[in-house]
């Protein structure tokens, strides 16, 4: 990161752009933009389009439309929380590999927040009458149409769902989508599978005594405080205090201005509102993180009580659905640290090196690989295994175990580990009653299975049979000097001894680059020998007798 840059988490959505301007990460996009019809597929192409994530970058769109031609004065940014590694740790401000470290001491040590009374969020108030005049309450807002062709609305879905426990007033941020329904309604899912979301666990309590459950709904704040809402952190954390111990700083709070609730002073949007405990409303279709379309279901209506904002304000959208997706990379640079912590230190797993949860389509929860030092005993690496099938119930459906020197986010290496190293009489195991979790509802029962693989290495094997190091390298150059179309190695890319090898053969293999082949056939004319099946073994003919 430039030392230009100020160090430390930036304290609001806008200084979080200005520094990725700086850093050359974020593109601004000046052309009229359809949201309706334009701006997520644009921003999608991203990561559909065959871009390394280092190639990806925050798109800002200046020049916002609607599908009746309607024009926005706030400005759109998709992409500026986590289109890549990158910029998920500048929201942060620190390197990326220090993201996990970042977040676990955030957890062992919160920051509380502290109140303010003169708030950004607040420069402008829209309540009452305000609110239901068409254009002047929600649709005013740049909601963008997420996957076009198959949502019912625009939706918000970079959101903080702001809600406080009725029994112990301890407050949950949780990222729930919302779809627009009217100038002053919305339709909120709040996830009721496994134990339930924060947001529909204090639902419920208010729906036990009859009130309607106040909520308020911020979109667009500093990224330390927003990436806590995707986190899965104990229900009765106040998320607002990790945040603080994300940023070392403690976060400004305001008191909202129609319900009792307090939200990030420095936000750009704020919604505030009350949820209907006793009427549910259809909401849906639309575009999951799961990968595939959500269908019609009854969810919660949110009546909006109040629409706060900064006199110019940025509307922050995150690209979900099908992963990789902003939405998994958010997940993602905080999940695979905190699993391996877990797996290193509080389970004391001797030999674990990586975790790497599985992207591509699949959205990390489901796919889990685990990289082993070389001779890990076999019990630490089942101990490994269903370590992180158990740590959070949405995530290890199914886990592998690999060796060292397979490239765990290489699944063709996965599958050749699993092809040569595995023996699925002895190195697999299925454990019933795991919840279904995270997923499309069709056809699908509430609990599945779950599959452990040990796919490591355990016993000596041939080497890999590519090229050694050294001429593959030299090739890569010869490659570059001809101007040959740009490549991207993909590990493994070059041979490497797996145990099984003879000084002797390396002799071969070097007479052979030498051009000195006929000196080794000399040397085997001399060992022939009669009384052998074809393809015995050398070493097993040749062996010593015991005596």
């Amino acid at each position: 990161m430039s030392s230009s840059i100020p160090q430390g988490a930036p304290s609001d959505l806008q200084e979080h752009l200005a520094r990725l301007e700086q850093l050359g990460l974020l593109t601004r996009i000046d052309r009229p933009i359809d949201k309706d019809s334009e701006l997520h597929p644009l921003a999608r192409w991203q990561f559909q389009g065959g871009l390394h994530e280092t190639e990806r970058r925050a798109f800002l769109f200046t020049n916002v439309l609607g599908a009746k031609g309607e024009a926005y004065d706030i400005p759109v940014v998709v992409g500026g929380l986590a289109a890549s590694p990158a910029i998920y740790a500048a929201g942060l401000g620190v390197p990326v590999d220090q993201i996990g470290e970042v977040w676990v001491k955030a957890m062992a040590a919160p920051v509380a927040p502290v109140l303010v009374t003169d708030a950004p969020c607040q420069e402008v108030v829209l309540t009452g009458a305000d609110l239901a005049t068409p254009g002047g309450g929600l649709g005013h807002l740049p909601v963008p149409i997420s996957t076009p062709g198959f949502d019912a609305a625009p939706y918000l879905t970079a959101t903080l769902c702001v809600t406080r426990d009725p029994e112990n007033g301890v407050q949950n941020m949780g990222t729930y989508r919302a779809q627009l329904k009217a100038d002053d309604r919305l339709g909120v899912r709040m996830a009721t599978r496994l134990s339930g979301a924060g947001g529909y666990l204090h639902w419920q309590k208010y729906k036990a005594l009859g009130q309607p459950m106040p909520c308020a709904i911020v979109i667009g704040c500093a990224p330390a405080v927003l990436f806590t809402g995707p986190q899965k952190l104990p229900i009765d954390q106040d998320e607002m205090a990790v945040a603080g111990g994300l940023m070392g700083r403690p976060v400004r709070t305001v008191r909202c201005k129609t319900i009792d609730l307090v939200v990030p002073a420095d936000s750009e949007i704020v919604i505030e509102g009350l949820i209907d405990t006793d009427l549910l409303e259809p909401e849906g279709p639309f575009g999951e993180s799961h990968g595939h379309v959500a269908l019609e279901d009854f969810n919660m209506s949110m009546r909006v009580t109040a629409i706060t904002r900064k006199h110019k304000p940025v509307f922050v959208s995150i690209v979900s659905q099908v992963t990789p997706s902003e939405s998994s990379v958010l997940k993602k640079v905080a999940y695979e640290p905190m699993f391996l912590q877990h797996l290193k230190q509080v389970l004391g797993i001797r030999g674990i090196k990586r975790v790497v949860m599985h992207e591509p389509l699949t959205n990390l929860r489901k796919v889990i690989f685990l990289q082993f030092a070389k001779g890990t005993p076999k019990p630490e690496v089942w101990r490994g295994l269903q370590g992180a099938a158990t740590l959070q119930a949405q995530c290890g459906k199914l886990v592998i175990a690999v060796s060292e020197d397979i490239n765990p986010e290489n699944a063709d290496a996965i599958f050749w580990s699993l092809a040569y190293r595995s023996d699925f009489s002895e190195d697999l195991l299925v454990t019933p009653y795991r919840s279904s979790g995270h997923g499309p509802k069709s056809g699908r029962g509430a609990l599945e299975g779950t599959l452990l693989i040990d796919a490591t290495l355990k016993h000596e094997m041939p080497p890999l049979a590519l090229p050694a190091e050294q001429y593959m390298t030299k090739a890569k150059a010869i490659w570059e000097e001809l101007d040959l179309p740009r490549i991207a190695p993909q590990s493994p890319w070059h041979g490497y001894e797996l145990g099984d090898w003879a000084p002797e053969w390396t002799g071969f293999a070097d007479a052979a680059v030498a051009g000195d082949w006929r000196a080794t056939g000399d040397q085997t004319f001399a060992r022939r020998r009669g009384g052998l099946k074809p393809e015995t073994p050398v070493r097993a003919a040749e062996a010593p007798k015991k005596t």
